[in-house]
């Protein structure tokens, strides 16, 4: 409760005269919220071309005064566009797709701007399914072994990857709590580094022996493993397709759900509702400012696609969040059991997080992406005369 983020209290305002009389299962679809919503920031929307843009004017109410600038377009661009967008200046704020740096870094009257934000990509397994507003773990789900867990994560080439497509902008991390949270971060995690001979003698060693080419359960039965991985920028599918030829050289027969890459949505669609043809995902969270991971893996929690739920995880979330967690001594150390715990029993694999960069017109102005100055950053921005 010390921090903000922390899901224990509200720390937005919604305008209650104005949806007291919508039906809450029809809030989202709602014409007070999709077409005329309320503002108390410095614009309000003035036009939405959906899935395209959105039009901002100055809010005349605004406590503040009126803002800087007469009129922001937001828009939807291609990952494939994008850095064409940069070098033609077809926007006065863009961000960059890391794998595009090397072709933007060099744009002429821009200037350019990063953060390491809270959030990483990672390797989950299905272990079983939600039922009756929890996850339920399934003893003989195909992935509920960690030794194979284990040598999947430990035939990630991830620096090598991230080396050569995005210039290492992209970076593995060792652990589900981000360096940026400081003292919670175990910096002695190791987590998975890049390491075949280990992901095969797991493999071995658990009785996962090579019928052929390919590996098969301990019990005989043949293997086969699905991946469910999003779409993305124009190196996504070579990474993607890089793991599965490590998993393969290991003896996993791993291939893509539905033998192709999945829009965003439909992605989400089947974590959420157990696709019974996703065995393990690639995913991505960005996390708030408050580092508890009881809002993600919780027992209780329907984000926890893993489906994992142990009385042991159940144990150290409570002592992140009990009330001895006011110590930040105690917290700490609490922080770390967790950590310790996810890297080995490898339910949830950390893989990566990056460098966000955005690419600014040299003519703008007290834009700034420090978290410090969110709250007012937009009333600030404006042209230099």
């Amino acid at each position: 409760m010390l921090q903000s983020g922390n899901d224990y209290f509200i720390e937005t305002a919604a305008p209650y005269h104005h949806l007291k009389d919508v039906p809450f299962s029809k809030l989202v679809s709602s014409d007070q919220i999709r077409k005329d919503p309320l503002f108390f920031g410095p614009y309000k929307v003035s036009k939405v071309v959906r899935g395209q843009s959105v039009t901002w004017v100055p809010n005349k109410y605004y406590w503040r005064g009126k803002p800087k600038l007469n009129k922001i377009v937001a828009q939807v661009v291609s990952t494939k566009t994008a850095s064409q967008a940069i070098k033609s200046h077809k926007f006065d704020i863009a961000d960059v797709v890391n794998s595009d740096w090397q072709a933007v870094k060099t744009a002429k009257d821009v200037k350019f701007i990063e953060k390491i934000p809270l959030a990483y990509s990672y390797l989950g397994f299905k272990v079983g399914k939600w039922e009756n507003g929890k996850n339920v773990m399934d003893k003989n789900a195909k992935m509920n072994n960690k030794s194979l867990r284990q040598a999947i994560a430990y035939a990630m080439n991830i620096n090598q990857v991230e080396k050569r497509y995005t210039q290492g902008l992209t970076f593995r991390v060792p652990t589900l709590i981000p360096a940026q949270f400081g003292d919670y971060f175990d910096k002695n995690a190791k987590g998975f580094p890049y390491n075949l001979k280990k992901a095969n003698q797991l493999l071995d060693k658990a009785g996962y022996k090579k019928k052929g080419k390919w590996r098969v359960q301990p019990n005989g039965k043949p293997l086969s493993i699905h991946l469910a991985a999003m779409t993305g920028s124009a190196v996504q599918e070579p990474i993607i397709q890089n793991y599965i030829q490590q998993w393969h050289k290991i003896g996993l027969h791993v291939s893509l759900t539905g033998g192709r890459l999945i829009e965003f949505n439909s992605f989400y669609d089947k974590l959420d509702h157990d696709d019974k043809n996703v065995d393990m995902f690639m995913a991505a969270w960005s996390l708030s400012s408050e580092p508890s991971p009881r809002g993600i893996y919780s027992e209780t929690n329907p984000m926890n696609d893993s489906r994992f739920a142990t009385k042991e995880n159940n144990k150290l979330l409570n002592e992140i969040d009990s009330t001895k967690a006011f110590n930040h001594k105690y917290r700490v150390a609490a922080f770390h059991r967790w950590q310790q715990y996810m890297n080995d029993e490898a339910y949830i694999v950390p893989m990566t997080n990056s460098y966000s960069i955005q690419a600014v017109n040299n003519k703008i102005v007290n834009y700034s992406l420090k978290p410090a100055a969110a709250n007012s950053v937009w009333y600030k921005v404006g042209y230099a005369k």
